[in-house]
């Protein structure tokens, strides 16, 4: 009976705070045991505030309880000892790296569980049961365990945070509010998370919608690069098919070329070879004949040499050739010559057609980017809002937009440029055509400036109007402009005077009659508005005159199509 007793009692001979057998129990007031020495090391800690609480239900004392042994626990204790049952240990474990540490674990610190928001403190499995049971505990918040509880402790008054300011956006304790933030408006942190949950939630959905929307770009992409590889592959088989017969063709053309050169050949020879034939027996007769004179005149009969004179004296009858003259231009140096001929006209159609079939083949890409002239005014907006090169995807450097709106870094175009000629890279439309400057009048002032030297001062005005179909918002009106500009002076060696430099004013003028350097503008910042459409313009002589101005300016007006 006796062993059931200490059996029942096993809990009870637990120390708390170091979680082994009671060493000399005490009970304080509220009626919790621990070791004397566990005890009186954590009341130790207290004595500079001078009150001392439970680790367990946190009921305070002042001042500072005496502990005395607990006789009969003690000899409980014994007996367990001495029988040899040992209270089973709580489930634990040590804490890792990492990990949060339980406040009141004393010689082997465990992991901690849960941490309480109004204790402020951490605690491991067997620490926290008194914040099941014991009823005044019940009632503090506790939260997963967690290692920052002194960042919500206010630095000004050692007290929670739990109120949020809205006009400082940051938390407070409940003593903020009375002292710094008295007239402030505040609502409490769970006010606060609710409020800001439901703003979190508009995100969320506005990010799921986004999903939603990219991965349907997603999958379009993925069936328009299938599409395009069937398209590429059929348009390369077209292709083969189509050269095929193209040279089947020239072939064919070669063959009758052969054939006509042969026949011509065989028809002419022929010919010719009839009249051999035909001259070899003239002659052989006109050769008999002359014989048979020959043989007359040395004949002494008279009579013989008359009756046989007579016949011999015959001219050739109507059947004999008459005489033939040979064609000096027999060659056929003429057939060649047209050969060569029709042989450099298809390499100029080739050419030509080759241009385009390389303009086309280009043309053809999976997203397009604006690439019809009359695009919506959203269209273009989206157009002047993108702040990455089309070509390297990265942020613009040295921004330059075209006339399409497309915008590219400086060097990006420049390389595209070298490669494609003067057109937009993504659109191929051709840079040097009007933009969609509205009309205005630009006119130069030729001064000195503060040193002798001659500059130009260039005054633009474009008045306010009405936007057309090339602009952002037709119909809508626009914001004009009145600005001037300054163009630098340079040494000029031959004169040994400051000019300016009069190629560039002029490149300048005749943008501006191509309608290229302003546009009106389609972002929000400047949505209406006339502003320069990516030609670097100084304000002011000190502008003007930094190194590499002038170079900018005539790289921006030669990637418009202007040098």
């Amino acid at each position: 009976m006796a062993q059931a007793a200490v059996l029942l009692d096993q809990d009870q001979l637990r120390c708390t705070i170091c979680l082994e057998l009671l060493k000399n129990p005490v009970t304080i007031l509220c009626g919790h045991s621990y070791c004397m020495g566990c005890i009186k090391g954590c009341w130790d800690q207290d004595d500079h505030t001078g009150v001392y609480s439970c680790p367990q239900c946190r009921e305070t004392f002042t001042p500072r309880p005496a502990l005395r042994k607990n006789t009969m626990l003690a000899e409980v204790v014994e007996k367990v000892k001495k029988t040899g049952l040992q209270p089973a240990p709580p489930v634990h474990c040590d804490a890792g790296p990492g990990d949060v540490v339980c406040d009141f674990c004393t010689e082997r610190k465990r992991k901690a569980i849960k941490s309480c928001l109004v204790c402020l403190a951490s605690y491991c499995e067997t620490h926290l049961l008194p914040h099941y049971e014991s009823p005044p505990l019940k009632k503090h918040r506790l939260v997963n365990a967690t290692g920052n509880l002194q960042e919500r402790i206010c630095s000004h008054h050692d007290k929670l945070l739990e109120i949020y300011c809205r006009n400082d956006q940051q938390f407070i304790c409940y003593m903020c509010t009375i002292e710094d933030h008295r007239s402030h408006a505040t609502v409490s942190v769970a006010t606060a998370r609710t409020e800001r949950q439901k703003q979190l939630g508009a995100t969320q959905s506005k990010f799921q919608q986004r999903i939603q929307e990219r991965e349907k770009e997603l999958q379009d992409l993925r069936q328009a690069v299938q599409s395009l590889k069937r398209s590429a592959q059929a348009a390369v088989e077209d292709s083969e098919r189509i050269f095929t017969e193209l040279i089947r063709s020239i072939e064919r053309r070669r063959s009758e070329v052969k054939e006509l050169i042969k026949d011509q050949e065989k028809a002419e020879v022929s010919q010719a070879e009839g009249l051999l034939e035909r001259l070899e027996q003239e002659i052989a007769e006109l050769r008999r004949r002359d014989a048979e004179l020959e043989q007359l005149s040395h004949t002494e009969d008279h009579i013989h040499f008359l009756q046989s004179s007579k016949s011999l004296c015959v001219p050739p009858g109507p059947g004999d050739l008459p005489s033939i003259t040979i064609n000096p231009h027999f060659s056929f140096e003429s057939v060649s010559k047209c050969v060569s001929e029709l042989k450099e006209r298809l390499e100029d159609v080739c050419k030509g057609k080759m241009s385009k079939i390389s303009k086309a083949g280009r043309a053809v890409g999976i997203y397009g980017c604006f690439t019809e002239t009359g695009e919506s005014s959203e269209a273009r907006a989206t157009a002047a809002e993108v702040e990455t090169c089309l070509l390297c995807m990265k942020p613009l450097q040295e921004k330059h937009r075209l006339i399409c709106t497309h915008a590219f870094c400086a060097a990006c175009l420049e390389r595209s440029v070298g490669r494609l000629g003067l057109q937009c890279p993504v659109c191929l439309k051709a840079l040097s055509v009007v933009g969609d400057q509205p009309e205005g009048e630009m006119t130069e002032k030729h001064l000195k400036d503060c040193f002798g030297k001659e500059c130009v001062c260039i005054m633009y005005n474009i008045p306010s109007g009405i936007q057309t179909e090339a602009h952002p918002n037709p119909g809508k009106p626009f914001t004009g402009i009145q600005t001037e500009a300054w163009l630098p002076n340079k040494y000029d060696s031959y004169s040994m005077t400051y000019k300016v430099d009069l190629k560039v004013l002029k490149l300048l003028q005749t943008a501006f009659e191509q309608k290229l350097v302003f546009t009106v503008a389609a972002t929000d910042g400047a949505a209406d508005r006339v502003v320069f459409n990516g030609i670097p313009h100084a304000g002011n002589l000190y502008e003007c005159s930094e190194s590499g101005f002038v170079e900018k300016v005539t790289a921006a007006l030669r990637f418009k199509g202007i040098e």
